[in-house]
C-alpha cells in the first residue's frame, strides 16, 4: 500500500511538468478538395518497368544500367539503410539491457582516513567482475512511440527510393526521346541539303540555258552552307544528348556514341485519359510524405511520454575483492536488485520546448504532404491535358504538312517549266521544312508527355511490394 501511495504522489508531482496547450494546428488535405473522387473507378495501374512497353531494347538497357549504377539512387538507398538501422536501434532500446564489466586497480589506502589497519596504509589490488541488467517498464508508451516513429521514417525512406527510381527512369527516357528528336531533325536537315543540292544543279542548267541569272545561282549556292550549318549544330546537340545519357547511366561520355533512337519505332504506352481516383496511393513521394506525418505524430507522442515517470528495474550480480587472488572466493560474491523512478520535476521548460519542436515538425510534415498532393494533382492534370491536346495538334499538323509538301512539289514543277521564279520555290521549301520539323517535334513531345504522365502517375509504385523489399534487406 505504501508503495502505491508513493507512486501516486510521484505521479502527481510529475504532473507539474505539463504538456497542456501544445498541439498541432495543421490538417491533412482531403482528396475530394483537389478533385479526387473516391466514387470514381481506379484506372489501370502502370507497370513498374513501364519503359519496356515501348518495345525498345536499347532504351531498356540504358534504364536498367542507370537504375543499377546511378549515384543519386544509391544515395536514396543509403538513406534507407540508415533509417533501417535507426529502427533496429529503437527496438533494441525497448527491452532488457545487460552490461558486463571487469576491472583491476592497484591502490594505496590512506592510513589516516576511514580504512582501519592493516588495510590503512597498505597497497592492495582491487578486483571487480559484474553483470548488470536494466528493464524499463514502458507504462506511458515512450519506447513504443519511438519505435513507431522510426518505422515511419524507414517506410518514408523506402518510398523515397522508389520515388528516386521513378524520377531517374523518367529522366533517362526523356533524354532518350530528346536524342531521338535531334537525330530525326538531322535527317530532316539532311533531306533539305539534298533537295538544295538538286535545286542548285537545276539552277545551273537554267543559267547555262539563259533562263536564270546569277542572282538565282548565288541564292542557290548560299542555301547549301546554311543547311550544312544546321546539320553541324544538330550534331553538336546530339553529342551532348548522348553524353547526358551516359552520365545518367554512370558510364563514360563516349559510351552511347553509336546509339540511334528511332522515335517511329516506339509503341504508345497504355495510359488513362482522366485523373485517376487512386492517384495519391500510386505516387511514392505522396506515400513518403504520409509516412513522415506518421513518424512526426509518433515523435510528438514520445515527447509527451517524457512528461511522465520513467520506471525501471535494475539488478546486478558479480564478484568484488581486495586482492586479485581472492576474487573467485565465495565470500567475494555481491548482488542486488531494485526499482528506479525518474521524474521530470524541474525540467518542464526543456520538455515543453522539445514538445513544441516535435509539434512544429508534425505541422511541417502535414503541410509538406498537402503541398505534395496539390503538386501531384496539378502535374497529372497538366500531363493529361497535354496528351489530349497533342493528339489534336498532330492531326492538324499532318494536314498542314501534306498541304506544304504538295505546294512545294507544284512550285518545283512550275520552276522547272519556267512558269515561276526561284523565290516561290524558296518560300515553298521553307514552309515544308518547317512542317517537317514540327512533325518531329510534336512526335517527340507526345513521347515526352507519355513519360511525364507515367512519372506523374507514380511510375508503377506499389507500396506493399516496396515495404516488403525494404524489410527483407
Amino acid at each position: 500500500m505504501g508503495t502505491l501511495t508513493s507512486l501516486a504522489v510521484l505521479a502527481f508531482i510529475a504532473g507539474c511538468a505539463s504538456s497542456a496547450g501544445i498541439q498541432s494546428d495543421a490538417r491533412v488535405i482531403e482528396p475530394q478538395t483537389v478533385g479526387l473522387s473516391s466514387a470514381a473507378a481506379p484506372a489501370q495501374a502502370v507497370p513498374a518497368d513501364w519503359w519496356r512497353s515501348w518495345g525498345d531494347a536499347n532504351l531498356s538497357a540504358v534504364i536498367d544500367q542507370a537504375l543499377q549504377s546511378q549515384p543519386s539512387l544509391k544515395v536514396a538507398q543509403a538513406r534507407l539503410r540508415r533509417a533501417q538501422a535507426g529502427t533496429a536501434g529503437e527496438e533494441a532500446a525497448d527491452g532488457l539491457r545487460i552490461n558486463g564489466s571487469a576491472d583491476v586497480t592497484r591502490q594505496r589506502f590512506s592510513a589516516t582516513s576511514i580504512y582501519p589497519a592493516p588495510l590503512g596504509g597498505s597497497t592492495r589490488t582491487l578486483a571487480n567482475a559484474q553483470l548488470a541488467g536494466t528493464w524499463e517498464f514502458d507504462f506511458f508508451g515512450l519506447h513504443r512511440s519511438a519505435i513507431e516513429a522510426a518505422v515511419g521514417s524507414e517506410r518514408a525512406a523506402a518510398a523515397d527510393v522508389q520515388a528516386a527510381r521513378n524520377v531517374l527512369a523518367a529522366n533517362v527516357a526523356q533524354t532518350y526521346v530528346q536524342l531521338g528528336r535531334l537525330i530525326a531533325q538531322r535527317e530532316v536537315a539532311q533531306q533539305a541539303l539534298a533537295q538544295r543540292e538538286q535545286m542548285l544543279a537545276l539552277i545551273r542548267q537554267r543559267v547555262d540555258a539563259g533562263l536564270d541569272t546569277k542572282v538565282e545561282l548565288r541564292q542557290g549556292e548560299g542555301a547549301l552552307p546554311d543547311a550544312r550549318v544546321q546539320i553541324e549544330q544538330l550534331d553538336e546537340q546530339i553529342a551532348m544528348a548522348r553524353h547526358a545519357l551516359a552520365a545518367l547511366a554512370a558510364l563514360p561520355p563516349q559510351s552511347y556514341d553509336q546509339l540511334q533512337p528511332d522515335l517511329q519505332a516506339l509503341r504508345t504506352l497504355p495510359l488513362p485519359e482522366v485523373l485517376p481516383a487512386d492517384l495519391l496511393g500510386r505516387r511514392a513521394d505522396i506515400t513518403a510524405a504520409r509516412w513522415r506525418i506518421e513518424a512526426a505524430t509518433q515523435g510528438v507522442d514520445a515527447s509527451k511520454a517524457q512528461f511522465y515517470p520513467n520506471v525501471s528495474l535494475t539488478a546486478f550480480v558479480g564478484l568484488s575483492s581486495i586482492g586479485l587472488d581472492r576474487l573467485v572466493e565465495s565470500g567475494s560474491q555481491q548482488y542486488g536488485i531494485g526499482p528506479a523512478i525518474h521524474l521530470p520535476i524541474f525540467d518542464a521548460g526543456r520538455l515543453r520546448a522539445q514538445l513544441r519542436t516535435r509539434t512544429a515538425d508534425l505541422d511541417a510534415a502535414v503541410e509538406s504532404y498537402n503541398g505534395a498532393v496539390l503538386e501531384a494533382v496539378r502535374d497529372t492534370a497538366d500531363q493529361l491535358n497535354a496528351q489530349q491536346s497533342l493528339v489534336r495538334q498532330r492531326e492538324q499538323q499532318a494536314q498542314a504538312r501534306g498541304a506544304a509538301e504538295a505546294a512545294y512539289d507544284i512550285a518545283t514543277q512550275r520552276y522547272r517549266a519556267g512558269l515561276s521564279g526561284y523565290l516561290t520555290v524558296l518560300s515553298a521549301e521553307s514552309a515544308v521544312l518547317n512542317q517537317r520539323r514540327q512533325r518531329v517535334d510534336l512526335q517527340a513531345r507526345a513521347l515526352s508527355t507519355q513519360v511525364a504522365l507515367v512519372r506523374a502517375l507514380g511510375g508503377g509504385f506499389a507500396p506493399a511490394d516496396t515495404f516488403a523489399q525494404a524489410a527483407a534487406r
